[in-house]
């Protein structure tokens, strides 16, 4: 397990699987995004898993038989405290094999998801076309901060 504190926020990273990438930069998207937020204190643990892993928990804990990209749980948030616990599960198989499709890095897309990951857990959600174009709007403004040129393939798909 690695961790990387910092005075407010206490986020840890369980790397269950062998592709290297950076954790650092996962953390810091997590520690823009609850800043951004208004987040003084948070507990956010990041499970890095491959496919096999996650499709079990995405079919144990939502009902899904199936792989996805990013699964994130909300455990407690107190807005009058400011304070936010939770978990991000993302799959590098699954980052792998999209950024093969778009001809990107692995760390571009596992920060993606990361950086969605972490805009649920703050709130955000894409349901519905105009929640999903403001989840968009949003990424793409995180991955632009955090210096990541990122074009999706068609306006209308997600990865």
């Amino acid at each position: 397990m690695i961790q990387l504190p910092n005075e407010n926020f206490r986020i840890e990273i369980a790397d269950e699987q062998s592709r290297q990438f950076d954790h650092q930069r996962l953390v810091s998207a997590v520690e823009l995004i609850l800043t951004d937020y208004g987040i003084q204190i948070a507990e956010i643990s990041i499970a890095i898993v491959d496919d096999p892993a996650i499709r079990e928990l995405n079919r144990t804990y939502l009902n899904h038989d199936y792989e996805t990209d990013v699964i994130s749980f909300l455990l407690d948030y107190a807005p009058d405290r400011e304070f936010l616990a939770g978990q991000l599960i993302v799959s590098t198989d699954t980052a792998s094999r999209v950024a093969l499709e778009l001809g990107i890095p692995l760390d571009h897309e596992l920060l993606l998801y990361v950086v969605h990951g972490t805009l649920h857990l703050v709130g955000l959600d894409d349901t519905a076309p105009e929640l999903a174009q403001e989840m968009r709007t949003a990424e793409q403004e995180y991955l632009t901060r955090l210096g990541v040129d990122y074009h999706w393939p068609d306006a209308g798909e997600s990865t």
